[in-house]
């Protein structure tokens, strides 16, 4: 785990590591606003510094029909609350901010405004340090995320600082509550870096690492509301230790990790041969970006249960005839396996979703992409090769089947995009 000291929020150190996705069209970033750049704001006493970083669903993106002996539920947009009335669903609520972020990428490409740069408006000093801002994304990205990284080195320079700094943000944000200081995180400083967040889009940051995303902001058109969600997903984490069901389980992962893909559409960029609509892209990247977390919790379902924290369906624990007492006592069963078999199952349809729209991507993008799905997807295997004990065992894969993915991943990424559109079922 990584660790970064944020003065704004609290001076405290935390740590974290995400999964990561895909996807708008090559040539789809904005060329810089003098109005909201950081680089020209004139603010009084602009100090900059490097705080250290040591660093049951078709939910809105799985179309595949379930197996027959699957042990949960797959169709469901709305569910009834007691008193008879229909209430949204996760599923429905995050097809929502889909659309809503599709629909703004294409807007943003009907635009396509120019905006010519004024040099003489830029703040004396301030592109060197947005340079040194987003080296130091690149080296914490190197640092903690060797095999994406990689990747990304072949991506345009535009795009791969920005990636850099979403990263970077993500794992600031996730360290809040899952950092060694988690513990003395309030709802107040999550507000507070809320607040912060608002101001970096806003074009004022407040450290180094802060302006390399309002810089990537300004360049792409990256909306707030999946950088809120997450922080809405930290919020979760402070107050809830179980879920009912796969819908609230789902809600969870959107925020925690789906969102990232959602941040990083319009960076990554569609391949302009695709014929996938805008909505199907961000649908694939929200499959891998699930996927991914669901992977993250049947891996670490011994070490979140030391915390006291159950990230697992309850009434699909209960119909296989288990309880928190079973997971705490870790003991691996019968009941068990057969309830872990149905959960990686799930896991690997949403990998299986995510897959369809790595082709889609722009080139460049799609290798670091197709290794984090080769290589997440992997530690599924290894949990079974664990014969399903994730109480005292970590799943993870090796450095030598590491080496093995690249090359295939690399094959993958050369594949072209498909000339059919994506099937997508809407909820």
């Amino acid at each position: 785990m990584a660790a970064a000291q944020l003065r704004v929020v609290m001076p405290i150190e935390f740590s974290t590591s995400i999964g990561f996705s895909d996807a708008i069209r090559e040539g789809g970033c904005r060329l810089l606003n003098p109005k909201n750049d950081c680089r020209f704001l004139q603010r009084k006493k602009i100090r900059w510094s490097f705080y250290s970083l040591f660093a049951n669903t078709n939910y809105a993106c799985v179309v595949q029909e379930p197996e027959k002996d699957l042990k949960f539920p797959i169709y469901s947009s709305m569910v009834a609350n007691p008193v008879g009335e229909v209430a949204i669903s996760s599923e429905q609520k995050v097809y929502d901010v889909v659309l809503k972020q599709a629909a703004l990428v294409e807007q943003q490409l009907r635009r396509k405004t120019a905006i010519e740069v004024n040099t003489d408006m830029v703040v004396p000093g301030t592109v060197y340090l947005l340079k040194e801002a987003y080296d130091r994304c690149g080296q914490v990205c190197a640092e903690y995320a060797k095999t994406f990284y990689l990747g990304t080195l072949l991506m345009t320079p535009e795009r791969r600082r920005a990636i850099w700094a979403i990263y970077v943000w993500c794992r600031r944000t996730d360290e809040l509550v899952d950092g060694p200081n988690a513990s003395h995180i309030t709802p107040s400083a999550l507000d507070r870096w809320e607040a912060r967040l608002e101001d970096v889009f806003a074009g004022q940051p407040y450290d180094m690492l802060d302006a390399a995303l309002s810089d990537t902001v300004v360049n792409f058109p990256v909306d707030i509301q999946p950088f809120k969600d997450m922080i809405e997903g930290m919020r979760m984490d402070l107050k809830k230790s179980r879920y009912k069901n796969f819908d609230e389980l789902y809600l969870y992962c959107y925020y925690v990790a789906g969102t990232v893909g959602l941040m990083s559409v319009p960076v990554m960029g569609i391949a302009p041969e695709s014929h996938a609509t805008t909505e199907s892209v961000y649908n694939a990247a929200l499959a891998l970006g699930i996927a991914n977390q669901l992977t993250n919790i049947l891996r670490d379902v011994g070490e979140d249960a030391t915390r006291g924290r159950v990230y697992l369906p309850q009434d699909e624990l209960a119909d296989a005839g288990l309880s928190d007492e079973d997971i705490f006592n870790g003991k691996v069963t019968d009941r068990w396996r057969n309830f872990m078999k149905n959960q990686i199952r799930r896991a690997r349809m949403f990998f299986m979703e995510a897959e369809k729209g790595v082709s889609e991507l722009s080139q460049a993008s799609r290798w670091p992409v197709s290794a984090s799905l080769l290589l997440y997807r992997q530690i599924l295997d290894e949990i079974e090769a664990n014969d399903y004990n994730n109480f005292t065992k970590r799943a993870y894969v090796s450095k030598a089947k590491k080496l093995i993915a690249l090359p295939v991943a690399f094959g993958r990424s050369l594949i072209r995009p498909s000339r059919k559109k994506l099937a997508l079922v809407k909820p």
